[in-house]
């Protein structure tokens, strides 16, 4: 069953291949091609605020987790 499973996939995808295949065509020499815009600059979401420099060093554990929670939380 495998065999005649893979030779079937090899039969269709040769098949497919000779179909899409058209030796007729012609690229079109007056299509313009124009440049892509440029990519917009990517938003700033912390709002102007720089992050510690130590920031890279800390180790990730649930104290300072919490920690970094509690600073963000706004005061009441």
């Amino acid at each position: 069953m495998k065999k005649t499973l893979l030779f079937g996939l090899l039969a269709g995808s040769l098949l497919l291949s000779t179909t899409s295949c058209n030796s007729e065509y012609q690229a079109d020499e007056d299509a313009a091609v124009q440049p892509l815009p440029p990519i917009p600059p990517a938003p700033d979401t912390t709002g102007g605020k720089v992050a510690p420099p130590n920031s890279a060093t800390r180790e990730i554990n649930a104290v300072n987790a919490t920690e970094d929670i509690k600073k963000m939380q706004p005061v009441m």
